[in-house]
């Protein structure tokens, strides 16, 4: 298979390299870069564990080829904290006791992000709605919400 060179714009870095066209963005951001947030679950977008913000909107990784991201804006869970200081969301998720196990917080985080975006102060049914493509294997979902509620508006 003939092999494509592309360049991403991930986290507001640039990066040129040559792929297989059929090389799915989950497994470039956590082999070919080693941006290990992005987790990889169920494969076939029902966990909602690879979720990444494209172009501000929250999509599953899982699902999406990499040379289809090229000229849009990836980011993962690496570029959402800024010099090295926690967003705000991320310090509700700590503060509220929203991270149990982990496995699910970049994705729960990253869909949040996504929703205060266009939406700053949502109710608990738009919460929930805009993470309804993110399960959480620990249950957690009341001390996300309050997470996200808390970091609204």
């Amino acid at each position: 298979m003939s092999r494509k060179k592309i360049t991403l714009n991930i986290n507001n870095k640039l990066y040129e390299m040559e792929i297989a066209p059929n090389r799915i963005l989950a497994d470039l951001l956590r082999e070919d870069l080693g941006l290990t947030g992005t987790k990889k679950s169920c494969e076939i977008g029902v966990c909602g564990s690879c979720t990444v913000l494209l172009d501000g909107a929250a999509v599953n990784s899982c699902l999406i080829l990499a040379v289809d991201c090229e000229g849009k804006k990836i980011t993962t869970i690496e570029g959402v904290s800024q010099n090295e200081k926690l967003d705000r969301l991320q310090e509700s998720f700590v503060d509220t006791g929203a991270v149990q196990c982990g496995f699910c917080t970049p994705g729960m985080i990253l869909s949040a992000k996504a929703l205060l975006t266009v939406n700053p102060k949502p109710t608990e049914f738009e919460i929930r709605k805009a993470i309804a493509g993110n399960l959480c294997r620990c249950t957690g979902y009341a001390k996300i919400v309050e997470a996200i509620k808390s970091a609204s508006g």
